[in-house]
């Protein structure tokens, strides 16, 4: 038996911490009970929380860390990512990665919704402790290779059972695939129950979708690649079509996670809560800032309802992988989302999206969440719930 005594205990079974409470854990770190300290314990400076879930990164792209210019603009990004990939050796490649996870590891990251462009990571996500799932994003704007590229991904999903993982299909964008695609790939991940859509992710995007216009649409022509169809609309409303036109029966069955959603409306929200069975929304918010310098409406979110996630993204369009800076980031931003709420987003709606709530993100009797003690973070009364600070970290108990 462990015991952990904190300033401060997030269970998340409420928003509000425990003061000056205890985690009492089995030696497999299975929740035994918590409760409050008797006067005089020792307490560690902080809050002690359930592990995080990475909602959203593409681990294998950790080899580009350092690498690109900042506030470029999708348009810039793209070109930059393209310019890059694949320009250094496997192994350096998933030496990097592995870092990378076992970096997100010991700052207590228990589970992670990864992209997985090729097979670099599946060794390393087999022989880790951090539980992943792999979706295994497909590009492809040229109508007819719609059946060769769902043909190579199905290739890649059988690699990925392989060596023992959760994997399955997903559609990148509207905008790096043709219609055809979407809807394919979306209806083969389906059948996993699980989805990741990159949607509505800059103004740039919406521009190219509603009016054939602005920079993406200027670089996709300049470039000789295979535009979207322009359809007046926004692109969330673009992907909900053509999960119908992939024959999926509304409200369409599954985890669909729509990532980033910074131009999203109430009206798509409400869209999105219609046509979708089951949806959630990650947000990266320091990877917004890094390419286009603009947040998620938060507000928007919140009153929608629709579950929000945290994810790191990638370290192509991130300076790190660090939980604690995307919430300190988000609250900075929106002071009146507490630290409970945004603790909710970062480990317990993350573990719903990912079917492990039974087990994962929040501290209960007979949970493994993991336990992580956040430091630095304090309130200036009493009474009122603490805060993250510049200086908070967090730590692997």
């Amino acid at each position: 038996m462990k015991r952990f005594a904190a300033k401060y205990v997030y269970t998340l079974n409420g928003t509000e911490p425990l003061k000056d409470a205890f985690v009492e854990v089995e030696e497999d770190g299975t929740v035994v009970r918590t409760g409050l300290c008797e006067p005089g314990e020792e307490l560690l400076d902080g809050a002690i929380v359930p592990g995080f879930v990475n909602a959203h990164c593409h681990v294998e792209l950790s080899y580009m860390k350092g690498l690109f210019r900042k506030g470029t603009g999708m348009a810039g990004f793209i070109d930059q990512i393209n310019a890059l990939r694949d320009t250094f050796p496997r192994e350096d490649k998933v030496r990097m990665l592995k870092e990378a996870m076992d970096g997100l590891w010991a700052q207590g990251v228990v589970a992670m919704a990864d992209i997985s462009n090729c097979d670099d990571s599946f060794a390393v996500k087999a022989a880790h402790p951090m539980y992943t799932r792999s979706f295994l994003e497909v590009f492809g704007a040229d109508a007819g290779a719609c059946e060769a590229v769902m043909r190579d991904v199905r290739a890649l999903q059988a690699k990925a059972a392989g060596f023992g993982l959760d994997a399955a299909p997903t559609p990148h964008s509207c905008y790096t695939m043709s219609p055809e695609l979407v809807s394919a790939s979306s209806a083969a991940g389906l059948e996993s129950g699980y989805l990741s859509f990159h949607s509505e992710e800059s103004d740039e995007e919406e521009q190219m979708m509603k009016n054939g216009s602005g920079p993406m649409w200027d670089n996709r022509v300049a470039n000789g690649i295979p535009t979207p169809p322009v359809t007046g609309t926004t692109s969330l409303e673009y992907f909900l079509d053509r999960l119908r036109a992939a024959g999926l029966p509304e409200p369409v069955q599954g985890h669909v996670l729509l990532v980033h959603e910074c131009c999203l409306t109430p009206e798509g929200a409400a869209m999105a809560r219609k046509r979708l069975a089951q949806p959630f929304l990650a947000v990266c918010p320091l990877s917004n800032l890094f390419i286009h310098n603009m947040l998620p409406p938060i507000p928007v979110m919140r009153a929608s309802g629709i579950p929000i996630c945290v994810g790191t993204d990638s370290l192509s369009s991130n300076d790190w992988l660090d939980m604690v800076a995307e919430l300190y980031t988000l609250q900075e931003a929106f002071p009146e989302v507490s630290l409970g709420e945004l603790l909710q987003w970062a480990c317990l709606n993350g573990a719903r999206f990912l079917g492990k709530e039974a087990v994962l993100g929040s501290i209960e009797a007979g949970k493994n969440p993991g336990l992580v003690l956040i430091t630095s973070c304090h309130s200036e009364r009493s009474e009122e719930s603490p805060r993250l600070t510049p200086q908070s970290k967090s730590i692997r108990l």
